[in-house]
């Protein structure tokens, strides 16, 4: 998981007024959600997520090292529960020779609901864990939840994805990046390796535009996360996921969980903070930042106790703040593409 440089400035989050002239901002932008009915949320956090949740963590809770058999089932895994989701499932393979493995080969998975879209929302992660020799590192909230989270994802969503299948305006994609942990020492050229080819490779075939944000998830799984605001381009955006779970959390659809200050031993646990932070995090959304495409990165602040340590693994995995995650996204997601329920 990625190099972090925080600068400390935290400051109220304000809506947006740019004047940026990048067709993928515009689109960001200009885009606004479908808000759900108070009905309509109920029966999207009433989903069944534990018959799918389990299954996916145990598959990906694993070492998934590149070049290792754990990787390629875990590869296979994805691939497999996309298609079965209805999802076309593009791979972008290639070779590279890398620190102490030697040559090795990647594999980005692209699922796409549509892949005729004129434009995607995109949600993505993860999935190969860092190299550690002689031990056994699983990496669960680095990035094995966050996996599973789309999975599960995709899984509830697909009854109420099924009118949206055939649009061609604004559609939904998962990408599953490969080799963004560095092999040996994070670097420019030691790190990223997935996201830097597929963002190269979408560059040269002149499908970046296609991409009206990248919702990037890291370091999920552990009880309490803090998140804030990282960009202003998608503020607006990252303020609907903190209104999303402020409605959820009304209605009572989130697990153990509470906002309420009336007890002094009682704590606000909200997620999403109203506040933004100028921090400097390297993970595989820099390659796509900088060729201009809105980032709503989704990673806490501070990193979990256990990052890049072999404590990361499923202990620590606290499941009912995975599952209100799930709906949080879920939610963001339907509303974003205007699905009605």
């Amino acid at each position: 998981m990625p190099r972090v440089h925080i600068i400390l400035l935290l400051f109220a989050i304000a809506f947006l007024n740019s004047n940026a002239q990048h067709g993928n901002l515009k689109n960001v932008q200009s885009h606004t959600p479908s808000p759900l009915s108070t009905s309509g949320l109920q029966q999207l956090a009433a989903e069944q997520l534990l018959v799918v949740l389990p299954q996916a963590l145990e598959n990906l809770l694993v070492e998934r090292v590149v070049g290792t058999a754990g990787h390629e089932n875990v590869k296979n895994y994805i691939v497999e529960q996309m298609k079965r989701l209805g999802y076309t499932v593009d791979l972008d393979e290639f070779e590279q020779t890398v620190p102490i493995l030697g040559k090795v080969r990647f594999g980005n998975i692209i699922a796409s609901l549509n892949p005729n879209a004129e434009r995607n929302l995109v949600l993505a992660c993860h999935y190969d864990s860092k190299h550690f020799p002689g031990q056994k590192f699983i990496g669960a909230t680095d990035s094995a939840v966050p996996c599973a989270m789309l999975i599960t994802m995709a899984a509830a969503l697909e009854p109420y994805l099924q009118s949206a299948k055939a649009r061609t305006d604004l559609n939904l994609q998962f990408i599953f990046f490969d080799g963004e942990e560095a092999i040996q020492n994070w670097s420019e050229k030691d790190s990223l390796y997935g996201a830097r080819h597929l963002a190269e490779q979408m560059e040269r075939n002149n499908t970046l535009k296609k991409m009206d944000m990248l919702v990037l998830l890291d370091l999920l799984g552990t009880p309490e996360p803090n998140f804030y605001s990282y960009f202003p381009e998608t503020e607006n955006w990252y303020v609907h996921l903190l209104h999303v779970e402020r409605r959820l959390d009304e209605l009572g659809h989130l697990e153990n969980y509470s906002t309420s200050s009336v007890s002094t031993t009682q704590k606000s646990i909200a997620y999403f903070k109203p506040h933004s932070i100028s921090a400097q995090i390297e993970d595989d959304h820099i390659p796509f930042l900088r060729r201009g495409v809105p980032v709503l990165h989704v990673i806490p602040h501070p990193f979990p106790d256990v990052w890049h340590r072999l404590e990361d693994n499923g202990d620590i995995v606290d499941v009912p703040t995975v599952r209100n995650l799930i709906r949080i996204f879920s939610v963001f997601v339907i509303e974003y593409l205007h699905v009605s329920l």
